[in-house]
């Protein structure tokens, strides 16, 4: 029996298969073209997983090519934030890191070409101007005063500009297409600009930068590039790249082909509006638990293969669409039950002293890692005369629905002994200090046997033997689901999106390794933080609840 493709298909594989049955290739080469201007987010998650996989599954190539042509805003943490993201995603980039800076020689000579062949001009309209010569998806543009200027004052211009012979916003080379065209982005654009700034790779070897549109589809030839990937907003600009391509002496011509970007219920995609929550203290940074970064979902526990996953099953398609949040929690829920050990937690502690046990010291009860993974093993946790349950776990009076501790009433705890509440300790004003209770001995690993009604299961952590722990409890970053929708989505940051718990774990957890995943009994998953925590201050970050809370709440 022939083995069965289980690679996913999809509108962009079935074109490559197209391609190589028919001999316009013999091999797939993509790209991966961030720029370095900020972290990548989920979004960008998905173009990785698409442009990796594809080479992955055609073993065919890809490139990690930063398309560096805006030093103003772009720097080397970025860069290097950028190459840690891919490579904990799961994927290795072909050869060296590339750069279109690396290229830039090259593109002035594609520039100087143009000028030659009567294709670009040297415009000395400002932004405001050129704005109002472009026209409007109405009305066409107006040449340039200098459109009509000949090759050879071009061309001096040109080198004037790379002189640094003109400030900056003073002039800029255009191409020359056509100012009637029904795409604005055909009308004579900018494809270089004065700008006096340091370059992260290339220092202070130009005052003149290409811009992205200029830059990409020769950057991508240059690398013999198969089919070059990119989101729907590019799907005018492809009548540029091709434009571009079809003018240069340049031996290959790669495809554009557009997709539908990640849109994301509660988050911005906008790395503007990610700036604006970094540089405006919103959010503690890029690796905030709460953005949509990479960095950020690491943070709280996302895994590799659960993003993989969330990219597998939204797939590849023109249509664009919101993703609702539940989709992406439900791939992280589902690798977390199957793969994270469990342990007990209490968030909101509230003491409770056993007024029956008798041991001097604590009794050590083996505790299954995983209720279906026997190959997790077990673990030792201390049982004693001091306890400490989450305070929402016991009630004075409550109704037969509530399923935990009441006063006269019996709970199991998890992996150990039943209790009983017999005593309620509060301070003056009423508030509840401590429960007396007595525990049955009898009752480890079995009912009681008498056959008395035992309402449920809470847990809970030994106190002497307990350590100390904070726990920062996420939520969605915005109270709408569409936030830049929003006049000002700052104003629409979920107040809530964070509260910090301060409890304790059990002593297992004093050895917890940074972004290792626990699932804490009835509270939901957590991982330990890859920046705050330390041995003497173990912080644990949410990673998602143990119930889907999005439609719960809807």
């Amino acid at each position: 029996m022939a083995d069965i493709d289980t690679r996913p298909t999809n509108f962009i594989r079935q074109i490559i298969d197209a391609d190589l049955a028919s001999g316009k290739h013999t091999a797939v080469q993509t790209r991966f073209p961030p720029e370095p201007n900020g972290y990548l987010h989920i979004g960008h998650a998905k173009s990785i997983c698409l442009n990796f996989g594809i080479a992955q599954d055609y073993q065919g190539a890809c490139n990690l090519r930063f398309d560096d042509t805006n030093p103003e805003k772009e720097n080397i943490d970025f860069v290097n934030s950028i190459q840690r993201d891919v490579q904990w995603l799961g994927f290795q980039w072909t050869g060296n890191v590339r750069y279109s800076s690396d290229y830039f020689d090259a593109l002035y000579g594609y520039a100087v070409e143009l000028i030659n062949k009567g294709l670009a001009y040297v415009c000395f309209l400002n932004a405001e101007q050129m704005r109002e010569y472009r026209g409007s998806l109405t009305q066409p543009g107006k040449p340039s005063p200098t459109r009509d200027t000949t090759p050879a004052e071009n061309l001096a211009l040109f080198e004037k500009m790379r002189a640094g012979g003109f400030q900056e916003g003073e002039c800029s080379l255009r191409a020359k297409i056509d100012m009637s065209s029904s795409f604005i982005c055909m009308r004579d654009p900018v494809i270089y600009r004065v700008k006096f700034a340091h370059h992260h790779q290339t220092g202070d070897k130009w005052c003149i930068y290409p811009m992205y549109d200029f830059t990409h589809c020769i950057s991508d030839a240059l690398e013999g590039i198969t089919h070059s990937l990119c989101t729907l907003e590019f799907q005018d600009n492809r009548r540029l790249y091709d434009w571009i391509l079809d003018n240069i002496t340049i031996p290959c011509h790669p495809q554009q082909i557009e997709f539908s970007r990640l849109n994301l219920e509660y988050q911005v995609m906008s790395k503007r509006k990610l700036h604006q929550l970094v540089e405006g203290n919103h959010v503690s940074g890029w690796d905030d638990p709460r953005m949509p970064t990479i960095a950020g979902l690491r943070r709280r526990g996302y895994t590799p293969a659960s993003l993989r996953e969330f990219a597998k099953r939204i797939g590849i398609t023109k249509q664009d669409n919101v993703i609702e949040m539940s989709a992406l929690e439900a791939c992280i829920r589902e690798d977390l039950d199957a793969h994270a050990p469990r342990a007990m937690a209490v968030l909101d502690p509230i003491k409770v002293t056993l007024s029956n046990f008798t041991a001097a010291d604590v009794e050590w009860l083996d505790v299954a890692n995983h209720p279906k993974d026997e190959a997790m093993g077990s673990r030792k946790v201390p049982f004693g005369k001091v306890l400490y349950i989450d305070r929402a776990d016991f009630r004075e009076e409550a109704n037969k629905h509530y399923k935990r501790m009441v006063t006269g009433g019996e709970v199991r705890l998890r992996g150990a002994y039943v209790i009983r509440a017999d005593e309620v300790i509060k301070d003056a004003d009423g508030n509840i200090l401590e429960l007396v209770c007595s525990y049955d001995p009898e009752t480890l690993g079995k009912n009681p046997a008498d056959g008395r009604k035992v309402r449920g299961v809470i847990h809970w952590v030994e106190a002497s033997q307990a350590k100390t722990a904070e726990f920062r409890v996420y939520d969605r970053l915005f109270s709408v689901a569409n936030p830049s929708a929003e006049d000002d989505f700052i104003q629409v940051i979920h107040p809530a999106s964070l509260t910090v718990k301060q409890g304790y774990v059990e002593p297992s957890l004093a050895s917890a390794k940074a972004e290792q995943a626990y699932q804490f009994e009835r509270e939901g998953y957590y991982c330990l933080d890859n920046r705050d925590a330390s041995a003497d201050h173990l912080v644990f970050n949410r990673t998602v609840g143990l119930r889907d809370s999005f439609a719960a709440e809807a």
